[in-house]
């Protein structure tokens, strides 16, 4: 009984150190001037949006700004190699996404490596993408991809973008259906989708939270989620399998990363805050009803492998279409 009480005594020990080691970082040390966090991607996107409700409660607990600075430009190459040259003392941190993931194999002299450049905190939130179209082309995928084989050449999708997530996916899925529908890449999703909504473009994948006001408003139809089951927000909409082509799954993610040779005690209390942040409060149920789903909890080793798995497939789903820059 002895023997188990000291080793009690131990265990409550050591963790009142880490808790005052992590006390003492916040209050004596880091931080004690305001955090920069770089976002590769315009203001106002979905990126945009999760980072700043992170930030805000980042703010608010550890007592210093998370200013959220936008850099966009080059499908997020920029900001990344921003975030990858910045000095590695946690005032600088970045929101990794996964055109991150894709760049690797379709880049050259790119300014960062993801794997090597960088300390992953923990992933923030996702979402899957969906498939819509103007309602125009038809209610289904088997109604789009009638409609594309029927005339060639005369239907267009849009993307944020040669090279991004959009772009690729949707090279992927006419490979596959073996249509020929032309891209129409935008600088941004909110133009690309008011340009749908006018019939001037008809398809695009992109992230629930974007497109949901327009399917709820039915200026476009949703016809398919590329995940692996339907989405709770919209229960009615088949997955990419139900509508007869499994493997294309694909999600738009965020999650932070500071530079290589941050402390670890720093990326340790970052990493805690991430997590503090998602399960604040009404958070998640707000980030849920606008179609993220938050991550339940992303240690630094878990997003690590999570971002090395995300830039093995789609390193993968380049080498199988051949798909090239335009």
């Amino acid at each position: 009984m002895k023997s188990v009480l000291n080793r009690f005594a131990r265990t409550l020990g050591a963790i009142a150190l880490a808790a005052c080691a992590t006390g003492a970082l916040a209050q004596g040390g880091y931080p004690n001037r305001p955090v920069r966090i770089i976002v590769p991607w315009p203001a106002g996107g979905g990126v945009d949006a999760v980072t700043r409700t992170v930030a805000e409660k980042m703010t608010a607990s550890l007592g210093q700004q998370f200013v959220v600075d936008n850099r966009p430009g080059a499908t997020g190459n920029i900001g990344a190699g921003m975030g990858a040259k910045a000095a590695p003392d946690g005032y600088t941190l970045l929101v990794a996404s996964a055109p991150m993931a894709i760049n690797a194999s379709l880049h050259k002299n790119l300014p960062f490596d993801m794997g090597k450049d960088f300390a992953p905190l923990g992933l923030m939130a996702s979402s899957p993408y969906m498939l819509v179209i103007h309602p125009s082309v038809g209610g289904s995928v088997k109604d789009l991809v009638a409609r594309a084989k029927a005339e060639p050449g005369k239907l267009s999708y849009a993307s944020v973008g040669p090279g991004t997530q959009q772009n690729v996916i949707t090279e992927v899925f006419k490979e596959t259906a073996h249509i020929n529908v032309v891209h129409a890449p935008y600088k941004g999703g909110p133009q690309a989708l008011t340009d749908m909504a006018g019939g001037h473009i008809q398809m695009m994948f992109h992230g629930v939270p974007a497109v949901m006001p327009f399917v709820k408003g039915g200026q476009l139809k949703g016809i398919a989620v590329a995940s692996k089951q339907r989405l709770p927000l919209f229960p009615d909409v088949p997955t990419m399998a139900e509508a007869g082509f499994p493997g294309i799954e694909a999600s738009e993610w965020y999650g932070l990363v500071a530079p290589a040779g941050t402390p670890k005690e720093i990326v340790a209390l970052l990493s805690k805050e991430i997590d503090k942040a998602l399960n604040a409060p009404g958070v998640r149920q707000q980030l849920l009803s606008r179609g993220y789903e938050p991550a339940s909890q992303s240690s630094p080793d878990q997003f690590a492998t999570f971002m090395a798995a995300e830039q093995k497939k789609w390193a993968l789903a380049i080498k199988q279409t051949g798909f090239r820059l335009e």
